[in-house]
């Protein structure tokens, strides 16, 4: 057997940031000066404490979700970073409302529409299906790598 025939170089965050060290080197335009993988490996920290650390109580509103996300302090640090950024990429969809608000130990994340379909979507994804929805993270990962401002694409 070759290496040639594996396909995953190894845990999530390593093969987040192998992929993207893969194509930085094939870019001959590649700015080395402004890579930042330590940010992106930052990040994806985070991306694994929410998922793996984030204790979340949800509630079901007539229009949608009410989501009180918790845990420790790094989690709660990591919710703080993540959860409003993620907020304002969700309500670029115009066929709900979201909104983030900090709280005394945690963050909630509410979404809502007046659309029944959406409604059942919202309430279907929850908390973490939300935050894993809307295939922007491997574009926003490129621009973290890249040293670019990664919320403003």
């Amino acid at each position: 057997m070759t290496s040639a025939a594996l396909s995953e170089p190894g845990q999530g965050a390593f093969a987040a940031l192998s992929e993207v060290v893969r194509v930085l080197e094939a870019d001959p335009n590649t700015d080395w000066a402004q890579v930042d993988l330590g940010g992106l490996r930052a990040h994806l920290v985070d991306m694994d404490r929410l998922v793996m650390d984030t204790v979340v109580m949800e509630t079901d509103l007539p229009d949608g979700t009410s989501a009180i996300a918790a845990g420790d302090a790094d989690t709660i640090a990591t919710l703080r970073r993540m959860v409003p950024a993620h907020a304002a990429q969700l309500a670029r969809d115009d066929r709900w409302t979201v909104a983030s608000t900090e709280t005394s130990d945690g963050i909630e994340l509410r979404v809502t529409s007046e659309i029944p379909a959406v409604v059942a979507r919202i309430k279907g994804l929850g908390f973490f299906g939300l935050m894993a929805s809307q295939d922007h993270h491997r574009e926003h990962h490129f621009f973290m790598a890249q040293g670019k401002d990664a919320h403003g694409h």
